[in-house]
């Protein structure tokens, strides 16, 4: 009897991904805190994951080269590209240079994503240690 892995570990590999892109976008803004004119930016985690999601379903048509209709690949997913999902942070308090990273909102944010992250790979490391369990039979 055959397995299938991507159904066997359901949304938790691709919002794995997804925190991953993340983390990335907020060390970026925490990064450039003091450049001028810097616009902050965030994932709109929710919809990115629905239309990853969506896109991973049997029978939905996937874009496989950069010429077909709506076709923008990441490799960082495999599936679509999140930058339809990149969005610029509306500041508190902007500041006279331009620059619209808040260094507490950011750090905040950082760290519920490491805790979601986190438990993504728990889930993860729960779903392969039942899957060892059932192979070796311990």
């Amino acid at each position: 009897m055959a397995i299938n892995i991507d159904s066997y570990l359901g949304v938790h590999a691709q919002a794995l991904k997804l925190r991953e892109q993340r983390t990335e976008l907020l060390a970026r803004n925490l990064a450039n805190a003091d450049t001028p004119g810097y616009k902050a930016r965030d994932l709109d985690f929710r919809a990115a994951l629905a239309a990853s999601t969506e896109s991973a379903r049997p029978g939905t048509l996937v874009a496989t080269r950069a010429g077909h209709i709506g076709a923008a690949t990441d490799s960082a997913l495999g599936v679509g590209s999140t930058e339809a999902f990149l969005k610029y942070r509306t500041p508190l308090a902007p500041s006279l240079d331009g620059n619209t990273v808040d260094p507490q909102l950011e750090q905040a944010a950082f760290a519920d994503n490491a805790v979601r992250y986190q438990a993504t790979l728990n889930f993860l490391s729960s779903k392969f240690r039942s899957l060892m369990t059932a192979i070796t039979g311990q």
